[in-house]
């Protein structure tokens, strides 16, 4: 995998949280319950692609688990409106209180940038979800949705963390 198959330079600047210039930037973070047990739930959701099934989503991946290089397509919509977006799993992490990837995107998306989803327990007991992006338009679709993209995003965002704290309360 190299920088040059996806449609963006900053390959992997997520992990940090860092905000390259030149896109919009995003942060949601959402509550999604307390204790051990629901922070191993949602890293299985998570890491399992549960999380972006139930949205719900179709989601066509190369493997049953995230890991780098992993090939992810997601798709929205039906007929003519359905997006699809190809990605590829970019970094994972995985320790006890704090779970996670990101995807970048590749040829097709209509974005050019970065998303990252992670959970954690923080001191208090409390189990986060933050989904983390930077994007762009890009291509012709993306130039089309333009100030409403990041609108979808912060809802798919907000999705995220509803459909997660159900998830990893059942």
């Amino acid at each position: 995998m190299t920088a040059q198959d996806f449609t963006y330079a900053e390959v992997g600047a997520t992990w940090d949280a860092d905000r390259p210039d030149g896109y919009r930037h995003m942060r949601v973070r959402t509550l999604v319950g307390e204790g051990p047990a629901v922070m191993r739930n949602a890293t299985d959701a998570l890491m399992e692609f549960w999380m972006h099934r139930a949205l719900p989503a179709r989601v066509r991946a190369s493997a049953p688990r995230v890991a780098p290089g992993v090939s992810v397509e997601v798709g929205l919509g039906a007929g003519p409106l359905r997006l699809r977006a190809p990605c590829r799993v970019v970094w994972t992490r995985e320790e006890e209180h704090r779970a996670g990837w990101a995807y970048g995107t590749l040829p097709g998306h209509p974005a050019a940038g970065e998303e990252a989803f992670v959970v954690h327990r923080d001191e208090s007991g409390e189990v986060w979800l933050t989904v983390t992006a930077f994007s762009r338009p890009a291509g012709a679709a993306g130039r089309l949705a333009g100030p409403l993209m990041p609108v979808f995003q912060r809802a798919y965002a907000r999705r995220c963390g509803a459909v997660l704290r159900r998830l990893a309360r059942a």
